[in-house]
């Protein structure tokens, strides 16, 4: 059940109207969960720009595989749907890898290491460890990359709060939950 109006073109505000016409120029349709968070053109756009300076962060496996890991802890159901089809398409990741994420792991020994450290921030709400810490930079990450660990599990964490509270109907395919699969 939708928790709140998912805009038509003609109702998106103004200020709102660029931004989600950028989005829907390069996805081909308008996402339900965009055409409800463009009511809101501060929190939109800000959210627009953050992502758009967050896509310049690690690799795309990497921060695809961090969205699922982050998605999951929190139980978004909308997220999953989009990062799971986001990683096949987009950063070409099979299957198992994209299960692998949702877990909190990776084949890949260093994105593995980013993948659990955002799982931690997130379990943790950002109370890690120096153990915790020192892995990640033992993987081969810098301070800078841990900083934008940290912000992609922020930024993650705002969509899946966003969808988990208002519940736009999902447009992506649906995925199964991780521990049945």
């Amino acid at each position: 059940m939708t928790r709140t109006t998912t805009l038509t073109p003609e109702q998106v505000p103004a200020e709102s109207s660029a931004t989600l016409n950028a989005f829907t120029k390069s996805l081909g349709f308008t996402p339900n969960m965009m055409a409800a968070f463009a009511q809101s053109p501060i929190a939109f756009n800000a959210w627009s720009a953050l992502l758009g300076a967050l896509s310049k962060a690690l690799d795309v496996k990497t921060r695809d595989s961090i969205g699922l890991a982050v998605s999951e802890v929190n139980g978004c159901d909308y997220c999953l749907t989009v990062h799971s089809f986001t990683a096949e398409h987009m950063a070409r990741m099979p299957a198992d890898d994209i299960l692998l994420a949702r877990k909190g792991h990776a084949n890949d020994p260093k994105r593995d290491a980013a993948i659990q450290f955002a799982r931690k921030v997130i379990e943790t709400r950002g109370k890690v460890s120096d153990a915790d810490l020192q892995a990640v930079r033992d993987a081969g990450y810098t301070d800078a990359n841990v900083m934008e660990i940290v912000a992609l599990v922020a930024m993650y964490s705002l969509t899946n709060f966003f969808n988990n509270v208002f519940d736009p109907e999902k447009d992506f395919p649906a995925v199964a939950p991780a521990g049945s699969i």
